[in-house]
């Protein structure tokens, strides 16, 4: 089915900046029952995959060049893979939330180049006329 939504911005990020907020807060904030730290880190996950969903979908979209939308949503994406980066290396945080850090950069730069990618590959087989198909012949 074609999708009908139009470009977005503030989703990717949003979702971004949820799936870090969230892993962060399942390593950090002191005293956590392990139930909870297993749930963050569920909801993490699942938010993690909305992330990967919605980017498909922008990346996807069928629109015949590249546009404002995508750039901004390159940016933010690379923002926050800079941003989880610094606070990997800042030495006052504690190893857990270093670990999630790193992950988190990972995490973003891969998107970042996922979207960039599949945004490219969209808007090339747009651009390309695919090949007619030749009318079945009637039977007569």
């Amino acid at each position: 089915m074609r999708e009908r939504r139009g470009a977005r911005v503030g989703t990717v990020s949003g979702l971004a900046v949820l799936v870090g907020g969230t892993a962060i807060a399942a390593v950090a904030g002191g005293a956590h029952s392990i139930f909870s730290t297993i749930l963050l880190g569920m909801l993490a996950t699942g938010l993690g995959h909305a992330l990967l969903t919605e980017i498909q979908r922008q990346a996807r979209r069928h629109t015949v060049s590249w546009t404002a939308p995508d750039t901004i949503n390159t940016i933010l994406l690379t923002a926050w893979s800079v941003l989880a980066l610094t606070g990997t290396v800042l030495a006052a945080v504690p190893l857990p939330v270093r670990a999630v850090g790193l992950l988190l950069t990972l995490g973003y730069a891969l998107s970042t180049a996922y979207f960039v990618t599949e945004r490219r590959r969209t808007i090339s087989r747009i651009a390309t006329p695919t090949a007619e198909v030749p009318a079945a012949a009637e039977p007569g």
